[in-house]
């Protein structure tokens, strides 16, 4: 054991101890926490030293859990102020009766002593109608609307609205159809009448739970629908809203739309379990046990049976056993299991008894009944349970029904009409001012024409002859570069001139590198006056010929060749001529020096973007390279060699020479944006 928990041999009792007080611990600080919240939750709906000391469950807030009933039976006592008093104790005991029924009717039996020595009449009236809901669950269905029938002398109008709907419950539980949508439709009209919209939504639902019976899925959805929206404005999760939940879904399930139905089903529970409606849990729990039958999914369906039976049977409610069970049999049913569906239906029947009210259930569990018997090849128990089927039918859906739920169809076939000529109306009013607006708008886009036809022609104009002057301009700066570049040709000439008469070979030879250098500057305006573009030189181009120039001005085409690996770039004329000038320095500097006696070599000319802006210009020989030891020598540091320094801060670049099988001069300069781009 030891070994098992962790513990040494040498001090199990020790850490036994330890864990026992940990534990201890955990625990009391656990309890601390629940009681914390549980007490500020208490607050948050009692408060009796605020303006307003009571906030009505499921009418001012719904935000609790599933204690709020032990917060209200620990605040009723200490309340002095009768009417808070008994409105507190008026919603234990109604919302008790969806977890206990005896409880709930405790309490009821508390508040009518209270009110009745108070001979408070109104609130007695209030708590009837409680009371007759709780017996309605308990199946006193005669008792239940007894009971309404007397407070329906002393409540205020406003409270007729729900007083109605219970009766509309004892009728719809009868079988009573008829008057049950009687009162769900005078329910309907006095919460209309006062505005009340929980009253509306409650009468929304009761008429869709009607038609659902009928068979009348579409009308039962509509309405329910209805339901839920005017429950929404509300904004809180009721138990009413829970169950008008679980009608949608009945009806879905009745138009067979199987996933929408289960979606309601799913949001039905979910409110239940949060507020402890032990009613309408075990009410979707039986409907989803249909809903996955019909969809073949067996194991849901019999883990749903075991929800619906157990809060059921937490509540003590035989309406709900018996309904339980009726599922649970048409499930097995399905299912081919003849022997245990005829079980589980006689004890639906039995759950039910000889004084069960609610005929529209009992007809299905005789008819289903009758279906198992069959499957079993009993046909007398089979013929029997059919003919009880047959009476009890007859029974609810009589002619009258029938009537009054065609009656109820027409009414809302009309109201949906009426919405619709509404609609229209409305769609008509819209279209009409929609016709207006339309009109002064193009009337507006109309003037907006002219008025741009104006501003168009008189811009025509104007760009006319801007056009004129801008071809004028470019005229005359095509112009400039051709005579700037015929004055540098006249320049390169009277050079060569001059060389002619001269015979100093050091003289000769300075004069050459400055017509080069004149020559590298008279290409660029050359390309700018051919060129489409007056403002940038491509330098690819731009270097080739300069390459070919030199190496006719040496005469070395035999022995010199040259690579080229060149981004296609454009630059200004600020730019465009320090690097033919620095280029021109450096192929001069490789013909001079690179290739003595002759020899034969490859010069390559490396122009690249390494980045955004920035690029790299090197020019590379295989020649015989630089001695280290001449680099400083002030002697080799000629006119070439300043001018290419000067050029090179004049660029903002950075300049590094590298021996490497000849002589490597690499170049890295950044350009704005404006001073260099590359070419699409």
């Amino acid at each position: 054991m030891s070994i098992l928990l962790g513990f040494s041999n040498d001090e199990p009792q020790q850490n036994i101890q330890d864990m026992k007080s940990q534990f201890i611990r955990f625990a009391f600080q656990l309890y601390l926490v629940i009681m914390g919240g549980m007490s500020a939750y208490a607050q948050d709906i009692i408060d009796l030293n605020s303006a307003e000391p009571y906030k009505k469950v499921f009418v001012d807030t719904d935000n609790f859990g599933l204690s709020y009933l032990d917060v209200l039976e620990a605040a009723y006592p200490k309340i002095k102020e009768d009417s808070i008093k008994f409105s507190v104790l008026n919603d234990l005991a109604y919302y008790w009766h969806t977890r206990d029924l005896e409880k709930a009717l405790s309490f009821t039996k508390i508040g009518l002593d209270l009110t009745r020595k108070k001979m408070d009449l109104l609130w007695e009236g209030r708590f009837q109608i409680t009371e007759a809901a709780i017996f309605l669950r308990m199946e006193k269905l005669d008792t239940a609307f007894a009971i309404l029938q007397d407070a329906r002398l002393k409540v205020r109008k406003e409270d007729l609205a729900f007083l109605n709907t219970q009766a509309g419950y004892v009728f719809e539980r009868k079988g009573d159809l008829v008057r049950a949508a009687d009162y769900a439709l005078e329910s309907k009209r006095l919460a209309e009448e006062l505005g009340d919209l929980k009253g509306i939504a409650l009468a929304y639902s009761d008429l869709a739970n009607l038609f659902w019976k009928h068979s009348k899925f579409d009308q039962g959805l509509e309405y329910g629908l209805q339901s839920l929206a005017v429950f929404e404005k509300r904004g809180l999760n009721d138990m009413d809203y829970d169950f008008a939940m679980y009608v949608v879904g009945n009806n879905l399930l009745g138009l067979k739309k199987y996933k929408e139905a289960l979606a309601y089903y799913k949001r039905s529970i979910a409110i239940g379990e949060r507020y402890g409606f032990y009613n309408n849990l075990s009410d979707a729990y039986i409907s989803l046990i249909d809903l996955y039958t019909f969809m073949d999914q067996y194991e849901d369906a019999e883990k749903a049976g075991i929800e619906a039976l157990k809060y059921a049977r937490l509540l003590n409610n035989s309406f709900l056993l018996m309904r339980s069970w009726l599922a649970i049999g048409k499930l097995e049913l399905f299912q081919g299991k003849y022997i245990t569906a005829i079980e589980s239906l006689k004890e639906c029947i039995e759950i039910a008894g000889p004084d069960f009210g609610d005929k529209y259930y009992l007809s299905q569990a005789f008819g289903l009944l009758g279906k198992a018997y069959v499957g079993n090849h009993n046909y007398k128990g089979g013929t029997e349970s059919f003919t009880v089927y047959d009476s009890l039918r007859n029974q609810i859906f009589t002619e009258a029904s029938d009537h009054r739920i065609s009656l109820l169809q027409t009414e809302f076939d009309i109201a949906q009409k009426e919405n619709t000529i509404q609609g229209m109306e409305v769609q008509i009013k819209k279209q009409n001012s929609q016709k207006t607006l339309i009109s002064i708008i193009a009337g507006l886009l109309l003037l907006l024409l002219a008025v741009l036809y104006v501003t168009f022609q008189k811009d025509k104009g104007k760009n006319i002859l801007l056009e004129r002057q801008n071809k004028e301009k470019e005229f005359l700066l095509k112009e400039i570069h051709h005579r700037v570049k015929n004055n540098l040709g006249i320049v390169s000439s009277l050079l060569d001139l001059q060389a002619s008469e001269m015979k100093d070979p050091a003289a000769i030879q300075a004069i050459e590198e400055s017509r080069n250098r004149v020559y590298s500057m008279s290409m660029i305006h050359q390309k700018l006056y051919q060129g489409k573009n007056l403002s940038s030189i491509e330098m690819r181009d731009y270097f080739i010929n300069l390459s070919k120039h030199i190496i006719d001005s040496f005469g070395a085409h035999e022995l010199i060749e040259f690579d080229y690996e060149l981004d296609e770039v454009e630059m200004d004329v600020d730019s465009a001529i320090p690097l033919g000038l620095i280029v021109n320095e450096l192929l001069t500097n490789s013909f001079k020096h690179a290739f003595p006696n002759s020899k034969q070599g490859i010069i390559k000319i490396v122009l690249q973007e390494l980045e955004k802006k920035r690029f790299l210009l090197e020019i590379i020989d295989n020649g015989i390279g630089i001695d280290d030891s001449d680099k400083n020598n002030d002697k080799n540091n000629g006119f070439g060699s300043l001018l290419i320094d000067l050029l090179v801060k004049q660029l903002d670049g950075s300049m590094t020479i590298f021996n490497e099988f000849g002589t490597r001069v690499s170049m890295e300069f950044e350009m704005s944006s404006k001073e260099a781009r590359i070419s699409v």
